[in-house]
């Protein structure tokens, strides 16, 4: 019979505010070393990459975005009016109807197409500091290189590329922890996103062209479609959702290739390590450290109960580090052999990252571009990092050097 979670004895995860990211990841691991469980301030905290991925593939457990505004205090109606069903966070069969109709669309395939588009990019915004041989990485090529992928995946003017940064960044500040102070700006940053799709969807309708957006229109199985509601909603997570992670993901990678030279300098002579190093890369230093979901009902899980609406936080970062998993996890290599067990970094089970093939080969196109023009690569200074309490995480400055050319 299983023991109710109010009555077992867990370690606690404090909030400290003032801990930076690397402190916050020493104490997650050296609590999950003990146990696969623990409480943390608002439920608990599964460890472990068994616990991690059990949470994750379970139907039970449902995705806890559309409750960010309410977990952080947020009453105003304005704000929590707008919130509505979306690919992110829909569950059962109106997920996997949702899900059916667009995964086509989101195939390898269609991402390959964009592959030397995204080269061309990342060559075009190293061009203006190949010479110098110093750049702010996150300024100059991280921050900017998604937004032209993703106004070309979408068929929207190249032009755009400003406005769709803008409102990725506003749009994402619902995870930044402020949300008491900033939910104006991000109500207004919803309202013109939503305009603006609206847009694009119109004009597809009426000039259909080889992208996403006439993609999505023409889904259909069985006679369903997506309605205009829906084909808003999904432009509007690929806008947000395409920028955001791939910039401070690729941050991430620059800082650790320039902490790591010998690494940088096994990638530059040997490319086919490419999408391993990416793998790598996001085990090792993922932008998305965890995800919440709650309990949809009373669950049973590891001889543990948790009550209806327990909210359950699933930390991929000490799940990427389980030694049981992966051989010597506090080792960045490149080479590292696949150990048939996917990493958590894209998640897993129903909401596993709608974008994944599109992310990785993002990845993998800047790295192959970045390594072959960045020789000795190193930091050229301190690497400012952004708070540790935002969903998505990177730097926020990271100057850095290299051979100029």
């Amino acid at each position: 019979m299983a023991t109710p979670v109010a009555d077992i004895q867990l370690p606690s995860i404090p909030v400290l505010l003032d801990q930076s990211r690397s402190e916050r990841l020493a104490l997650l691991r050296e609590t999950a070393a003990d146990s696969w469980l623990a409480r943390n301030e608002i439920g608990y905290s599964v460890l472990t990459y068994e616990s991690v991925m059990g949470i994750l593939r379970d139907k039970r457990w449902h995705s806890a975005t559309g409750l960010v505004a309410q977990m952080q205090g947020i009453s105003d109606d304005a704000f929590l009016s707008r919130r509505r069903v979306s690919i992110l966070n829909a569950e059962g069969e109106v997920h996997v109807r949702l899900r059916r109709l667009v995964a086509p669309a989101f195939s390898p395939r269609s991402a390959d197409r964009l592959r030397p588009f995204m080269r061309q990019t990342v060559n075009e915004l190293f061009d203006a500091v190949a010479h110098t041989g110093k750049a702010e990485i996150v300024r100059d090529v991280c921050e900017p290189y998604p937004i032209p992928i993703i106004c070309e995946l979408l068929g929207a003017p190249k032009e755009d590329w400003k406005l769709f940064s803008r409102l990725a960044t506003d749009v994402l500040r619902i995870f930044g922890g402020n949300l008491a102070e900033e939910f104006p700006l991000i109500v207004a940053a919803q309202q013109e996103l939503e305009t603006y799709t609206e847009g694009l969807i119109a004009d597809r309708r009426s000039q259909p062209a080889d992208d996403l957006i006439t993609d999505l229109i023409a889904a259909e199985e069985s006679g369903d479609k997506l309605n205009t509601e829906e084909l808003t909603m999904m432009v509007e997570a690929v806008i947000v959702g395409g920028t955001d992670t791939t910039r401070n993901q690729l941050g991430l990678a620059i800082a650790l290739f320039a902490e790591h030279p010998e690494q940088w300098e096994i990638l530059r002579n040997d490319l086919s390590l490419v999408p391993r190093a990416v793998e790598e890369v996001m085990r090792f230093s993922g932008a998305v450290s965890g995800t919440i979901r709650f309990a949809s009902e009373d669950i049973e899980y590891n001889g543990v109960l948790f009550p209806k609406g327990t909210f359950m936080s699933t930390s991929m970062s000490t799940g990427n580090f389980d030694a049981s998993v992966f051989p010597t996890p506090n080792v960045f290599d490149i080479t590292r052999e696949p150990v048939g067990q996917p990493h958590l970094s894209l998640g897993a089970g129903i909401h596993y990252c709608l974008g994944a093939s599109l992310a990785r080969a993002e990845l993998q196109e800047a790295f192959s571009v970045l390594a072959e023009r960045m020789p000795n690569l190193s930091l050229n200074g301190v690497v400012e990092y952004k708070p540790t309490g935002v969903g998505i995480f990177g730097p926020s400055s990271l100057p850095v050097s290299f051979s100029a050319q």
